[in-house]
């Protein structure tokens, strides 16, 4: 089933302004949920979307709270999100870091108290049509085992790197985990095995099926050993520039929320080489695409860049939904 952008856009905001979150933000906030799925990623678009009116229903998200300056240090601002809406509040301090990057070349801006972001790669965006490098991540509740535990004691703690490249830019958007657990219940809803290893089941087997990774909460970290130490280091110099909760504390909190992001954009207009950088860019891609690709039906990419061809795609034949999650949205 295809649902065309613009209905699903004003389907969120029809949604979104009954819940309380009206006028621009209603706007703001329905289209980076269709965006989202635009771009095809609908673990954090369209399948995100219920999650995040039960999250406004339990307490988790003040729909009236924005994220607001506290701590200004040099380059440093720090913000506190006051359990506001996730992209709301991520777009704010995404926009402020812009705006520091054109005055001061780097712009950081760490915010605390916020909530889940929805998609990361929304504001990683908005730095490359800014001119500017971005690099953002967040916290999460702990939902991934340190390498070689049972117990989760990490957060898969989503990076985002995004490098300008005309229209079609550079997008990393990774969690530390091998299968975001937005995925892992897309898969598990579906009955699909996942593409590779995922997980353990709850006799420590590692295991392709979603729905028992969903049970156990031990999610394969990407790298194993490498991937669970990026995760507790995102996470410490998240709450050390924020000042905000690791993923720890925010563990101990009923739901997911009071998280700590950080967002850095670098303008590579001011820097005294940027033309320079960008044609070492292209060059550095089209090498890439030049390796011989193993399967010859699929030609090797640069992040991002398949990204593109989706939302062409969608855009000009709607959006792929899971239709139970589409029609809930329309029931609510």
């Amino acid at each position: 089933m295809r649902v065309p952008y613009e209905t699903m856009q004003a389907e969120f905001r029809r949604v979104l302004e009954k819940y309380g979150i009206t006028g621009d933000d209603a706007a703001l906030s329905a289209r980076l949920f269709a965006d989202a799925s635009r771009d095809g990623i609908y673990t954090h678009g369209l399948n995100r979307f219920p999650k995040f009116i039960k999250s406004i229903e339990n307490g988790s998200v003040d729909v009236k709270a924005r994220a607001s300056v506290s701590q200004r240090l040099g380059m440093l601002e720090r913000w506190d999100g006051h359990r506001g809406p996730g992209n709301l509040n991520a777009y704010l301090c995404m926009r402020r870091a812009i705006e520091l990057a054109h005055e001061n070349t780097i712009g950081t801006v760490a915010l605390s108290n916020t909530n889940h972001w929805m998609r990361p790669g929304n504001y990683g965006l908005m730095a490359v049509e800014a001119g500017c490098i971005g690099i953002l991540w967040t916290n999460t509740v702990p939902n991934m085992p340190p390498w070689g535990g049972r117990e989760a004691r990490l957060g898969n703690n989503p990076i985002v790197f995004a490098v300008p490249n005309g229209d079609t830019p550079v997008l990393l958007d990774v969690a530390m985990s091998m299968f975001s657990y937005g995925k892992l219940e897309s898969y598990a809803r579906q009955g699909k095995e996942l593409p590779v290893d995922g997980g353990f089941d709850r006799d420590q087997h590692i295991t392709r099926n979603a729905a028992d990774i969903l049970e156990t909460h031990q999610c394969l970290p990407i790298g194993y050993w490498k991937g669970s130490g990026l995760s507790l280091m995102l996470d410490l110099v998240a709450s050390a520039l924020s000042g905000g909760r690791t993923a720890r504390q925010v563990g101990e909190l009923p739901t997911e929320t009071e998280l700590s992001q950080v967002f850095i954009a670098i303008d590579v207009n001011r820097l005294p080489d940027g033309e320079d950088f960008a044609r070492r860019v292209r060059d550095t891609l089209a090498d890439l695409e030049t390796s011989a690709p193993v399967d010859p039906a699929r030609p090797v990419y640069y992040p991002g860049k398949n990204m593109m061809r989706t939302r062409l795609d969608n855009l000009k034949n709607g959006i792929p939904v899971e239709e139970s999650v589409w029609e809930g949205v329309l029931r609510l």
